[in-house]
């Protein structure tokens, strides 16, 4: 059986967040939690760079600053002992390549950058459009019964495409506008919730 989880608010805490606080510019605190439309929002983020002279190394300087969510590696550890894990998440390679030793390298599917000659995000790359959901869909046509859990609109299509769907300290729209699905507060009712998604799978 495959646990699929988003990354940034389920282990790691948002990039984009931290990277708005670092710079005083509130607009970069938006997240798929306000936009659910992931395109619209990272062309907001890219205009906001733009105007602001912010470049990749901007960002990489307050991502060096950052660890796991307390607590994250002990779950994720005790995760891979019961399932297997494959991380999906709508960030991209060279953002969180310097977080992932932290967590142990767990398996990544996500995105890319592209970065041009001074080391502007010129652009980015989606390895495919509702790629969380397509691959949740891939992976059951493999024969896997597939618990997906995150934490915002970004990761309820792959929750509803998925065998079983968690969601984790997701905002309280999300809860309203799908109450199908249980919620955790922390990491113990996380575990808690998946191994109880897992026998109704498997009883």
């Amino acid at each position: 059986m495959l646990a699929c989880l988003d990354l940034e608010g389920v282990l790691l805490p948002e990039i984009w967040i931290a990277f708005a606080e670092k710079t005083g510019i509130e607009k970069l605190r938006l997240t798929t939690r306000d936009i659910p439309d992931y395109d619209e929002l990272m062309r907001g983020r890219l205009k906001i760079l733009d105007e602001n002279n912010l470049k990749l190394a901007d960002i990489e300087g307050v991502i060096n600053t950052l660890s796991p969510l307390e607590g994250a590696k002990d779950f994720l550890n005790w995760l891979k002992s019961e399932f297997q894990v494959v991380i999906l998440s709508d960030t991209f390679y060279q953002f969180v390549a310097p977080l992932m030793g932290k967590l142990d390298y767990p398996t990544l599917f996500c995105h890319e950058l592209i970065i041009d000659a001074e080391g502007c995000i010129a652009d980015y790359r989606l390895r495919q459009s509702d790629g969380k959901t397509k691959a949740v869909s891939a992976l059951k046509g493999l024969n896997f019964k597939v618990i997906a859990a995150g934490d915002s609109y970004n990761d309820t299509g792959m929750l509803i495409e998925a065998d079983a769907g968690i969601l984790f300290c997701p905002p309280d729209n999300v809860i309203a506008e799908f109450p199908q699905f249980p919620v955790t507060r922390n990491y113990e009712e996380f575990k808690n919730a998946l191994l109880e998604a897992r026998a109704s799978l498997t009883g």
